[in-house]
């Protein structure tokens, strides 16, 4: 608040130390929340390492699933069991709140399937169509699970960029503007009454000074 843009009036001074209080109170909300956000953000960031090594895990069985099964199949076989599936994942989307912040619960249907109800026939295939088949439901459920915590992860992060920016803004523009802004309104006050009693003193002195005339 540059200080032309306040007028030195007592009426004003109160605004400004209200606005003052109300800033300083604000700003100690938001950094419990930033706080607060951090601490979950940390959290999350743990759970969010587990699932990406749980991805990379799964990822690297299937693959070695897939292979043997087409090694031992043949690739024609594979694909054609990869064809027959009928069901496919559903996904569904909810919301949950963290610490005020809403982000996304994902849940999803239909991954798992019986043997028997992948669509392609038992007979005819070997059992490592059906363990790569497995290997590759396995995979999808944790890639299911580690899209909801990055999601989250992600919203957390925007959301402590966005209140550090509302917390600097408070602690090095706001607060400060209105305490300078205090100041210049209380100075000007002093001066304002020193004038007035210099003012009523030579008043004093002028009515005294034509009394004695």
């Amino acid at each position: 608040m540059p200080k032309l843009d306040v007028k030195p009036t007592r009426s004003e001074l109160l605004e400004v130390k209200r606005r003052i209080k109300l800033s300083q109170a604000g700003y100690k909300i938001l950094k419990m929340k930033r706080d607060g956000l951090i601490l979950e953000f940390f959290k999350i960031l743990e759970e969010a390492k587990e699932i990406r090594q749980k991805v990379n895990a799964d990822y690297g069985r299937a693959m070695e699933k897939i292979a043997t099964a087409k090694a031992v199949d043949g690739v024609i076989a594979v694909k054609s069991a990869a064809f027959a599936l009928k069901v496919h994942p559903e996904i569904q989307l909810r919301s949950k709140n963290v610490m005020g912040l809403v982000v996304p619960e994902i849940e999803a249907t239909s991954i798992r399937a019986e043997a028997d109800k992948r669509g392609y026939g038992v007979i005819g295939t070997s059992v490592y169509i059906d363990e790569a088949a497995k290997a590759f439901e396995d995979l999808t459920e944790t890639i299911v699970e580690a899209a909801e915590i990055e999601t989250t992860m992600k919203r957390l992060l925007d959301e402590i960029e966005k209140t550090k920016r509302r917390v600097n803004a408070l602690e090095y523009k706001v607060i400060p503007e209105l305490k300078e802004a205090q100041a210049f309104i209380s100075l000007r006050l002093e001066e304002m009454e020193r004038e007035n009693i210099f003012r009523l003193k030579r008043i004093k002195q002028k009515a005294a000074a034509a009394g004695t005339h």
